[in-house]
């Protein structure tokens, strides 16, 4: 704990966890008056009251009619400028936006001081080892005739027309609505237009509702008919990104409005739809895509190993227990990873279901190699520029067959663009490391040997 006194405001910060401190903050009753009188000062120019000219109503009446709005403006204007400063001050390397739940519940009151707590996520302090020599095995990856006629067969189901069913079968689509409440019945999601396959024999009646990765999702699911009301019983995920949703007992109730089957498309359809003049052209550009793709692959492969070496080697401080807003940053580092590999949008919710069951070693793991590159990034002085943000985002459209400036709106509404910034720094910060290391490229069936050893060595440590 440490406690320091400036010019105006008394800041004391309270270690909570190594990664968040909390701040208490007392602000002077000069300070706290000056500040309400200079708003109502600005009200009182500016307000309009019917029967006074603008800037002529009485001091006294302002007060009485805005004076709730008045304090209200006053408080937020003097904790963000204290919490600005104390940061500051304090050169607390902080992360995301400060919180305050007790926030609302501190009132501004004249003549005296204003004290209230906000607690932030900070980088742990740690050392970084070495990062130059480091052994990683990069896959000598081609691109077959196999690939490519599951490409295909994958773009005929994305171009494919939906066949409207009475009755579903496993791989089917239902539509419909979806209500997520937990044992006290509070209601966490609630909509229209929610889409659920009927799982296939390969998926060994595993499911996925709402975000949810469900086990024996087949089982309770059933196959309902339009208009049918059916009721899903789950554990929270773990690592839930609402604090509310871990562990609990929650049930989703949906009611599908229809059935849907993909026809997909035939091939002869898909060239002519992408202006080809055959199936040979259009296998071709496939297998350009995928050549693209491979690199991207193998540059994720060894940067996979990268992160292991650095996790396993770097001593870092973490709390026992993810916070939801770290869990969230892993789930959308995750995503946004995904979504550079090309995978399909279907599959990475999938991914991110299950994800969100992972154990909590698991997640700390994530959370550890955040904080890993973050720290290195710095060291390294790795920037990103908009140029490279551009082009990050026209490839990420490419992938998902979208114009750029159409995803670019998503991750702005999605507030995932800074994920992309966060990525390629992360990409960066990674690829500086490996320019350094000792590759060892190995033909595929070698590099798929090597990685099963590595993980049964790593369940025998585990």
């Amino acid at each position: 704990m440490t406690a320091t006194t400036d010019r105006a405001n008394k800041v004391e910060i309270i270690d909570v966890e190594p990664t968040r401190k909390k701040l208490k903050i007392e602000i002077p009753a000069e300070t706290v008056a000056e500040t309400l009188g200079l708003t109502f000062e600005t009200l009182t120019l500016e307000a309009e009251i019917p029967g006074f000219r603008k800037g002529h109503a009485p001091r006294r009446l302002i007060e009485k009619r805005f004076g709730t709005m008045a304090k209200g403006q006053a408080k937020d204007q003097l904790v963000s400028s204290a919490v600005s400063k104390a940061i500051e001050d304090s050169k607390l390397r902080v992360l995301g936006s400060p919180t305050s739940p007790d926030l609302n519940k501190v009132d501004v009151t004249p003549g005296q001081p204003l004290v209230f707590e906000v607690d932030v996520e900070v980088l742990p302090e740690f050392a970084l080892p070495g990062l130059e020599g480091i052994a990683i095995k990069k896959p000598l990856l081609t691109v077959g005739d196999d690939m490519v006629a599951k490409e295909v067969e994958k773009l005929a189901i994305q171009e494919g027309s939906l066949e409207e069913r009475q009755v579903p079968e496993a791989g089917d689509y239902l539509t419909g609505h979806a209500k997520l409440t937990n044992a006290a019945g509070k209601v966490f999601f609630d909509s229209e237009g929610i889409v659920v396959q009927v799982p296939t024999a390969d998926k060994n009646g595993k499911g996925m509702i709402v975000g949810l990765s469900v086990e024996d999702f087949a089982t309770q699911l059933g196959l309902p008919k339009p208009g049918d009301t059916v009721t899903i019983k789950t554990n929270g995920p773990e690592n839930h990104e609402n604090d509310e949703l871990r562990a609990a007992d929650l049930t989703v109730t949906y009611s599908p409005a229809r059935v849907d089957r993909i026809i997909p498309a035939p091939v002869a359809d898909l060239a002519a739809r992408f202006g080809m003049e055959g199936e040979p052209q259009l296998k071709e550009a496939i297998k350009e895509r995928l050549e693209q793709r491979v690199l991207v692959e193998q540059q994720s492969v060894m940067r996979q190993q990268l992160a292991k070496h650095l996790i396993d080697n770097v001593e870092v401080s973490l709390p026992a227990r993810v916070t939801a807003s770290q869990a969230g940053r892993n789930l959308e580092r995750r995503r946004m990873e995904l979504m550079y590999r090309g995978v399909d949008a279907a599959k990475i919710e999938e991914r991110l279901a299950d994800m969100r069951s992972h154990s909590m070693g698991d997640a700390t793991r994530e959370l550890k190699a955040f904080f890993i590159l973050e720290r290195a990034a710095e060291q390294l002085g790795i920037t990103v520029s908009d140029q490279e943000v551009n082009g990050r985002i026209a490839q990420l459209a490419f992938e998902q067959n979208k114009r750029p400036e159409q995803l670019r709106q998503q991750l702005i509404d999605s507030g995932q663009a800074a994920t992309v910034y966060a990525q390629i720094r992360e990409h960066k910060t990674m690829d500086a490391i490996l320019a350094k290391s000792k590759v060892e490229e190995l033909p595929l069936e070698d590099f798929n040997k090597w990685a099963t050893k590595e993980r049964q060595d790593a369940m025998l440590l585990g």
